[in-house]
């Protein structure tokens, strides 16, 4: 009798060590989330706990990884706002290497033949992508997070955050305009700041 519940609880061991381990890119969105080392923490402990509760309702087979980041997203939708210890900055009207090289090529920022993409990325701080990022609502936020940073499709995000597909498409469209436009200003600001110290000098 025993032998015959082998099968099941292998499989259900088996999704759970699959599922730990996405802890990295489940921490990495949580966090950018929260905007929060110890909320982080929490929300992605929140996620797994509730994830191994209703452990038995994940399909086997199906996107395991969108299944964990649709429960982190709805703690912290349900839960985590309620209770947020860093106040949110400014809403919209409502990072990986190549997301940002391509989207200041897009913005505008062109480079010359001779300029490589290191020497362009180069040009930016990650803490300034960060705050250009922190400077999103929620919403606009995690639409980006999941399409840019983590990679998930379209309606893979759809289904994750219960919304219509449309939506998913038309906020990361206005998510990154307001990204290149944050991140050109950060830029231009930077320039500025660096020829007057030039200035100065002389």
């Amino acid at each position: 009798m025993s032998n015959a519940c082998c099968p099941e609880t292998n499989q259900m061991q088996a999704i759970k060590d699959e599922a730990i381990s996405y802890i990295d890119s489940l921490y990495r969105t949580a966090l950018r989330m929260t905007g929060n080392p110890a909320d982080a923490e929490d929300l992605v402990q929140e996620t797994y706990l509730r994830a191994f509760r209703s452990i038995n309702q994940f399909k086997p087979g199906t996107n395991l990884r969108a299944w964990l980041f649709k429960i982190q997203t709805n703690s912290f939708i349900n839960d985590y706002r309620k209770r947020v210890r860093r106040p949110r900055s400014q809403s919209l009207d409502d990072v990986e290497e190549y997301y940002l090289y391509n989207h200041l090529v897009e913005s505008g920022v062109q480079p010359s033949p001779s300029v490589t993409e290191d020497e362009i990325l180069a040009q930016i701080d990650d803490a300034d992508v960060f705050r250009a990022l922190d400077g999103l609502s929620d919403n606009y936020r995690q639409v980006v997070l999941l399409a840019d940073v983590e990679g998930f499709a379209y309606r893979e995000i759809a289904d994750i955050l219960e919304i219509p597909v449309g939506t998913v498409m038309s906020r990361l469209h206005r998510a990154r305009k307001r990204l290149k436009d944050d991140l050109l200003s950060i830029r231009r600001q930077t320039e500025a700041e660096s020829e007057g110290q030039n200035d100065a000098q002389v």
